[in-house]
């Protein structure tokens, strides 16, 4: 895996000078409107709203006396809050465009530890890897699930393939539990080895030790806290936690995978001297679709997330701004003649999706 990350080269030619055009129409947005590419007042909002959803939940199955079914419904608000977290504070966090405050985007990054992940690997993985390599096999882990699901035709075709339209959903909710009690270290092992980072390499005993230490906090929090302090039985401790991550874990995964897996995204490979045809900003184009896009409660909740194009293109600017930069950037593909993926709504999408697991399920008819 991204053993040879240094020799994926993107074309240098784009004779159309599309992104040119795009970047300057996008900066003039922004100097007309006299506002700045960062977050505004309506992110804070969100952000409160969301950890509302999060911590008003942990609060009352903590103190209060609730019913099963009652907190059950309470863990699930809880991962609809950790989801959003995700998506609408964490990402813009870590993308450095949350505020222009350096100190604010690294506090609002630092949320990931919420949603039992961390920022270095996050950075490595989303900022590194996914952006730069985007849709590429062997260079993007956002297409690698091990080997229970086969996302591109790239990858090794194996009997129960055939069936992960069915099984895929189930295991989509795993995301973030995984995050909790194997995928960091195994991803941090396996990065530091690469020495890949976002900025400076870090000290490798401080990040081993800050995973150690965010994990051990973690787990305090949401579990023995609860046990040990509130006297709450364990197994109803374990029930939330399990209930409000399969949620998020669940919510996490759909919404990334209709940005890229699909028959709609290209998956290229480099050729033999590591080229890729297009340069960068069309291969973002390529690889990428956008969903729902006049769903405000979906385009409200995702953190902008269904403007995948947009966000790939310019992935340090805000989410906020995405629905009004859409325009532009719509417009000048059309100009150019250049592709703009999307699906009109959510439902389209969700089932755009299944039947390209179907297609990478069925058997390879070379193999």
């Amino acid at each position: 895996m991204i053993d040879k990350i240094n020799t994926v080269k993107f074309s240098r030619n784009d004779s159309k000078k599309f992104f040119k055009t795009l970047n300057k129409r996008v900066n003039n947005y922004f100097k007309e409107k006299n506002i700045t590419k960062n977050g505004n007042w309506k992110l804070w909002i969100k952000t409160i709203v969301m950890f509302g959803l999060l911590l008003t939940p942990y609060i009352l199955i903590s103190t209060l006396t609730i019913s099963g079914w009652l907190q059950i419904l309470l863990s699930v608000i809880m991962g609809i809050g950790l989801a959003g977290i995700g998506m609408n504070v964490m990402h813009d966090g870590n993308h450095g465009s949350f505020s222009n405050k350096k100190w604010i985007n690294r506090l609002m990054g630092g949320s990931i530890y919420l949603l039992a992940g961390n920022r270095y690997n996050w950075q490595v993985q989303h900022n590194v890897l996914h952006h730069t390599y985007t849709n590429i096999h062997g260079h993007d882990e956002d297409l690698e699930a091990g080997r229970i699901i086969r996302f591109s035709k790239h990858s090794e075709w194996r009997w129960f393939h055939k069936f992960q339209h069915y099984y895929s959903v189930l295991l989509y909710g795993l995301l973030t539990i995984n995050w909790a009690i194997t995928t960091d270290f195994l991803q941090m092992k396996r990065f530091m080895k690469k020495k890949l980072s976002h900025g400076k390499f870090p000290n490798p005993f401080v990040n081993w030790t800050k995973l150690l230490i965010s994990k051990i906090l973690y787990f305090l929090f949401w579990i023995f806290i609860p046990i040990l302090f509130f006297n709450i039985i364990w197994w109803k401790v374990l029930l939330s936690f399990l209930v409000m991550h399969y949620t998020a874990g669940l919510i996490l995964s759909l919404v990334f995978q209709l940005a890229h897996i699909m028959d709609e995204a290209d998956m290229p490979l480099p050729d033999s001297d590591g080229n890729i045809k297009n340069s960068w900003a069309i291969h973002q184009l390529k690889t990428t679709v956008n969903f729902a896009s006049n769903n405000k409660l979906v385009n409200w909740f995702t953190g902008g997330l269904n403007y995948q194009v947009e966000h790939h293109i310019f992935p340090n600017i805000s989410h906020v701004h995405y629905d009004k930069i859409a325009e532009i950037v719509k417009k000048t593909t059309n100009e150019f003649n250049l592709p703009y993926n999307e699906f009109n709504t959510f439902l389209d999408a969700i089932r755009a999706h299944f039947r390209f697991l179907k297609t990478m399920g069925m058997k390879p008819q070379n193999t």
